[in-house]
């Protein structure tokens, strides 16, 4: 019988699966937002999201990260618009 590594079966699985947005909530204004695949959230890091309330994508520095029970709050320094904004992101 032949012993095959735990990370042998694990590593095709995770680079199949594909990586989704993450889908949120402005908390000020109650649109939805969504940051897309490929960012790297974490403080200081810039991030594009897509900001379904004005329909057009966003490049916004994330300030913090708190989990908050059953969501994730995620606030960020939107440089164009000059404010910050918090969102309400599915944990």
């Amino acid at each position: 019988m032949r012993c095959v590594s735990f990370a042998a079966l694990i590593v095709p699985l995770v680079f199949s699966s594909p990586v989704l947005a993450w889908d949120g909530v402005d908390s000020n204004t109650g649109d939805s937002v969504e940051i897309g695949k490929g960012n790297l959230v974490r403080p200081g890091q810039n991030i594009e999201i897509y900001d379904w309330g004005s329909a057009e994508y966003r490049d916004v520095v994330v300030q913090s990260i708190h989990n908050s029970g059953g969501s994730v709050e995620v606030e960020v320094y939107d440089s164009e618009s000059g404010e910050y904004r918090t969102f309400e992101m599915e944990d």
